[in-house]
C-alpha cells in the first residue's frame, strides 16, 4: 500500500495536497475516492488524485482522518474530464471535483469556535486584573470603539463563553450570547476567536416510516380512535405510511399505544421518489420523415460524433431525443439529457417518466441533498441508465455512456456563474469525446459558436425545417411604439394592436401568452425632484418595486417593498427622498406584476396567470401553473422569459412580446443574438396545436436586423449579418475571450489590484492577446463587493490560456489572494 496520497481540496488554490496514509486505514484510499482530511482549522472533504511513496521534503504530512468510500466514486474518464476542466477554465481541481459529486448529504459538517490568545488578552484587558466575571473597567475600549455598546457587550459574552478553552458549537454559542454571524466573523478577523469546521459521515438514505398491522394479534378492548386507525390501515392493505396516517387525522399518541399493545409495528423503508408530479404529457405521434432522418443519423453514429440538431420551434426535437435514448437503451448503453432548467421544463421529466419509468434518474438543484445523493447512487449502480437534469447532470456516473443530448444548447443557463465557471454544453462535447459517444446539441436558435462549428465541419448539422404535421410558423406583426405614442399621445404598456388581438383570441376561446421580461411591478423608484434612484445598500443597482396585491397607488408610498434581485436585500419605500428630502417619489418602468394588473383591468373576464420568479418558487409551482394552462383554467398568461422555455401548450394561438428590445442597449456584444433568440423562442409558443398562431411584437427598434430577422423566422439571415460583425471585431466565434474579475470589499483595494494587473499586462504585452481595461465592471458592486474587470481577447486558446496563467502567477507574487480573482473563460455575461 502506498504511504502517501495527493488530495484535491475544494478551496481556491491551484494545487493538490500531500497526506499520509495510515497503515490501519479502513478502507484503503484509492484514486477517485473521498477522504476527510485536516486542513488548517477545518476538516475538509477531498478527492484522492494520486497514490505514491515519495515523502514531502519541506514538511511532515498529516494523516488522513477518514476514508469515506470503499471503492472509487469517480471513474477514470470522469477524473480525466475534471483535469481537462481545471486546465481549460483555470479552476482549482478540488473545486471542479466538488461540483462533480453532489453528495454533501453524506457528510455532516459542524462549525465550532474557540478562543485565541488575542481573545484572552482582549478579555483580560477588559477587567481590572481580577478573575473573569468581575465588573469591567469603565470607559471605552479603543479596539472596540467602532462598535455599539450592545455589540461590545455581545463580544464580551462570546469571550466569556469561550474562556474555558473548549470548542463551542456555533448554534450553542449563538443561543447563549445572541451573537450574529457578521459579528463572529469580525471577531475571527481580529483573531480573538478561531473558527473550526469538523466533518463526519452521516447516513443519507431517505427512509419512510410505515405502520403495519400485526397478523393474528388478539384484539383487546379498543377506544374509538384506536378502532379508527386499525380500520384505516385494514382498508389500505394492512399498512399505511405514518405521514398519510397523520393526514387522515390519526393521533401519534394513539398509534404508539397500539404499538405498545402489540397490534401494530413500525417499519422503515426506502422512501419513494417521484420523477414528475404534475407534468403534462402530450400524445405521442409517429415520427415524420425529417425526424426519422435525424434519428437515423444519430443512432447510426459510431464513436465520438458531435451533431447540431437545428430544428424550428415545434419541429419535434423532443420526440427525436426520446427515440435516440431508446435506441441507446436497446444497445445496453446509457444516455444523458440536459435541459436548461428542470423547473421550467416539467414536460421533459414527465415524458421521460412516461417513456422509461423507473429507469430514469433526475438531477437538479431543486432536489434535497438526500434526494440528490440517492439519485446519484441509483445512476452509479446502473439502476437508472437514463439521466435528465440541468448542467450538473453532465457529471452523472452513467456506466457505458452511449449518448449525450443538450436541449436548447444556446441557453445561458448552461454556463455556471460560480467557480468552476464551466459551460455544460462544451463539457458535454468533451465528455462525449472521452466516452467515445455521439453528442447532440439541439436548438431552434443555435449559438453562433455551435453554428460556426457546423460550418467548419467540426459538428454534423441536421436540419428540421418544418413543424410537425406541416403546421405553419406563426405570423409576426411588428408594432412601432414610437408611432403608437405619436398617434395616441400617451405612453401605454400594451399597444392597441396587442389589446385587439388578445381580445379576439379570448373571444374565440383560445389562449394567449404575453412576454414582459422584467420581474416586479416597477424596476426603478426615483425622486422626481432631484433624480436620485433608490439603490440597494449592498449592490450598485436600482431596487425593484414589488407592489402589494391590494395596493392601487401609482405614486410611491411608504411601507411598500423594494427588493434587490442580486443579493435579496429588501426595504420599504421611505416617506421622503434620502438625498433631497422631497416627498415626490415615483415608480418608473413596468414589470410582469404591473403587466398582470393592467391585463386584469383591460380584460376583466380573462382567467389570468403570471409566471416569474415571484410566482414560481417551490418545487412544483411551475408544474401546477402549467397544468392550469393546459387544462384551460388559465387563458391569458403573462410572464418573464420563463414562458419561452420550451412549453408545448396546444391551446396558445397568440403571443405578445413587450419590451424585449431593451436588451439591445446593454454593453454586451451578444445583445443582438440574445434578443433574436428570445423573440424566436417565445414566438414558437404560438400555433403548436391545430390552430395557426400569431405574434405581436412591440418595439422601439423595428428596423434592427435582429428584430426583423426574428419577425420573419430568418435564422440564416440573422447569422450571416451577426457573424460579419463578429469577424470584424474578432469576437467569438472568430476569437476566444475571457473576463478577469478583481473583487474586494474595499474599493481602493480592488482598484489597486486591478491597476497592478493592468500594468503587468502592459509590461509583458502577451503575444496574440488584446487586453481591454482594467475598469470598473458595468455593475460596480454586488453583495458588498467591489468589482473591476479586464476583458482578454485572443486569436488562439493557447495564447489566452498562457496570458491568464501568467496573470494569476503575477497576482500570487504581489499578494493578490486567489479567492479575489475570478477567471471566466468563454464568458457569456460581461456585466
Amino acid at each position: 500500500m502506498p504511504t502517501y496520497c495527493e488530495v484535491a481540496l475544494p478551496i481556491p488554490v491551484d494545487r493538490t495536497f500531500t497526506y499520509l496514509v495510515k497503515e490501519d486505514a479502513e478502507p484503503d484510499p484509492m484514486v477517485g475516492s473521498r477522504v476527510i482530511v485536516p486542513f488548517r482549522n477545518e476538516k475538509l472533504i477531498g478527492v484522492v488524485t494520486a497514490l505514491h511513496d515519495k515523502a514531502p521534503a519541506e514538511f511532515e504530512a498529516k494523516p488522513i482522518e477518514t476514508v469515506l468510500d470503499e471503492e472509487p466514486l469517480l471513474s477514470a474518464h470522469l477524473l480525466e474530464l475534471a483535469e481537462w476542466m481545471a486546465q481549460y477554465y483555470l479552476a482549482p481541481l478540488g473545486e471542479v471535483l466538488r461540483g462533480m459529486l453532489p453528495l454533501t448529504a453524506e457528510v455532516r459538517r459542524t462549525v465550532y469556535y474557540r478562543i485565541a490568545d488575542a481573545g484572552r488578552d482582549a478579555l483580560a484587558g477588559s477587567f481590572d486584573g481580577q478573575t473573569l466575571g468581575l465588573t469591567p473597567e469603565p470607559g471605552p475600549k479603543p479596539s472596540r470603539s467602532k462598535l455599539s455598546p450592545e455589540d461590545q457587550d455581545i463580544e464580551h459574552k462570546v469571550l466569556i463563553r469561550l474562556a474555558e478553552g473548549e470548542p463551542v458549537k456555533l448554534s450553542t454559542l449563538r443561543t447563549a450570547t445572541a451573537a450574529s454571524l457578521p459579528l463572529l466573523a469580525a471577531m475571527v478577523r481580529k483573531k480573538w476567536i478561531v473558527r473550526e469546521t469538523w466533518a463526519a459521515e452521516r447516513d443519507a438514505r431517505r427512509l419512510e416510516r410505515f405502520a403495519v398491522l400485526v397478523p393474528e394479534a388478539r384484539l383487546p378492548a379498543l377506544t374509538a380512535k384506536q378502532q379508527a386507525i386499525l380500520a384505516e390501515m385494514a382498508a389500505n392493505g394492512g399498512e399505511l405510511a405514518l405521514a398519510a396516517l397523520r393526514e387522515k387525522g390519526g393521533s401519534p399518541s394513539t398509534l404508539q399505544t397500539l404499538v405498545r399493545r402489540g397490534l401494530v409495528r413500525i417499519e422503515e423503508r426506502p422512501a419513494n421518489f417521484s420523477l414528475s408530479g404534475l407534468g403534462h404529457v402530450n400524445p405521442a405521434h409517429a415520427l415524420n420523415e425529417p425526424q426519422l432522418a435525424a434519428l437515423a443519423s444519430i443512432s447510426t453514429a459510431i464513436g465520438f460524433q458531435p451533431f447540431l440538431l437545428h430544428g424550428v420551434t415545434g419541429s419535434g426535437k423532443t420526440a427525436v431525443y426520446l427515440a435516440a435514448m431508446q435506441r441507446a437503451l436497446d444497445r445496453g448503453q446509457g444516455a444523458i439529457l440536459l435541459v436548461p432548467e428542470i423547473g421550467l421544463t416539467p414536460a421533459a421529466a414527465a415524458q421521460l417518466d412516461a417513456t422509461f419509468g423507473n429507469r430514469v434518474a433526475l438531477l437538479h438543484s431543486g432536489l434535497t441533498p438526500d434526494e440528490r445523493s440517492e439519485q446519484w447512487h441509483r445512476i452509479r449502480r446502473g439502476e437508472a441508465p437514463i439521466v435528465v437534469g440541468t448542467r450538473s447532470a453532465i457529471f452523472a456516473p452513467v456506466a457505458n455512456l452511449g449518448l449525450i443530448l443538450v436541449d436548447e444548447e444556446h441557453d445561458q443557463s448552461y454556463k455556471q456563474e460560480e467557480t468552476p465557471r464551466y459551460n455544460a454544453r462544451d463539457v458535454a462535447v468533451m465528455r462525449a469525446k472521452l466516452a467515445e459517444a455521439p453528442v447532440v446539441l439541439g436548438s431552434a436558435t443555435p449559438s453562433l459558436e455551435s453554428w460556426q462549428n457546423s460550418e467548419a465541419g467540426k459538428y454534423k448539422r441536421i436540419a428540421m425545417a418544418e413543424r410537425v404535421n406541416n403546421r405553419p410558423l406563426p405570423g409576426v406583426e411588428l408594432v412601432d411604439m414610437r408611432i403608437e405614442f405619436q398617434q395616441t399621445g400617451q405612453e401605454h404598456l400594451f399597444s392597441r394592436s396587442l389589446i385587439a388581438e388578445t381580445q379576439a383570441a379570448l373571444d374565440r376561446g383560445e389562449q394567449a401568452m404575453i412576454l414582459l421580461n422584467r420581474r416586479g411591478y416597477s424596476f426603478v423608484a426615483m425622486c422626481r425632484a432631484c433624480g436620485e434612484k433608490l439603490e440597494c445598500q449592498n449592490c450598485a443597482i436600482s431596487l425593484t418595486h414589488h407592489k402589494p396585491v391590494d395596493s392601487q397607488e401609482a405614486i410611491a408610498s411608504s411601507g411598500q417593498r423594494l427588493e434587490c434581485h442580486y443579493c435579496g436585500f429588501r426595504r420599504t419605500v421611505p416617506k421622503r427622498c434620502p438625498k433631497c428630502d422631497s416627498e415626490h417619489l415615483y415608480y418608473l418602468g413596468a414589470g410582469s406584476q404591473q403587466g398582470e394588473e393592467r391585463l386584469q383591468e383591460i380584460f376583466p373576464s380573462a382567467r389570468i396567470g403570471r409566471m416569474d420568479r415571484d410566482t414560481v418558487r417551490g418545487r412544483y409551482d411551475m408544474e401546477r401553473l402549467l397544468a392550469r394552462l393546459h387544462s384551460g383554467e388559465i387563458n391569458l398568461l403573462v410572464g418573464t422569459q420563463m414562458i419561452a422555455k420550451g412549453h408545448d401548450v396546444h391551446g396558445v394561438t397568440l403571443v405578445g412580446v413587450v419590451g424585449c428590445d431593451h436588451a439591445l442597449s446593454m454593453p454586451d456584444f451578444r445583445a443582438a443574438e440574445r434578443v433574436f433568440q428570445l423573440m424566436t423562442q417565445v414566438s414558437g409558443r404560438a400555433g403548436r396545436g391545430e390552430l395557426p398562431g400569431r405574434v405581436v411584437v412591440q418595439t422601439y427598434h423595428p428596423d434592427h436586423y435582429a428584430i426583423v430577422a426574428a419577425s420573419t423566422h430568418d435564422y440564416a439571415g440573422f447569422v450571416a449579418r451577426e457573424l460579419k460583425y463578429r469577424r470584424w471585431m474578432h469576437y467569438p466565434p472568430f476569437g476566444v475571450l475571457a473576463n478577469l474579475m478583481i473583487l474586494s470589499r474595499r474599493m481602493e483595494e480592488a482598484a489597486g489590484w486591478a491597476a497592478a494587473l493592468g500594468k503587468w499586462f502592459q509590461k509583458v504585452a502577451p503575444e496574440g492577446v488584446r487586453v481591454l481595461g482594467p475598469c470598473t465592471a458595468p455593475i460596480a458592486r454586488i453583495k458588498e463587493t467591489w468589482r473591476f474587470h479586464m476583458i482578454l481577447k485572443a486569436g488562439s486558446r493557447k495564447a489566452l490560456n498562457k496570458a491568464l496563467r501568467g496573470a494569476l502567477a503575477h497576482a500570487e507574487t504581489v499578494g493578490i489572494p486567489r479567492r479575489n480573482l475570478v477567471v471566466d473563460v468563454d464568458a457569456l455575461r460581461l456585466m
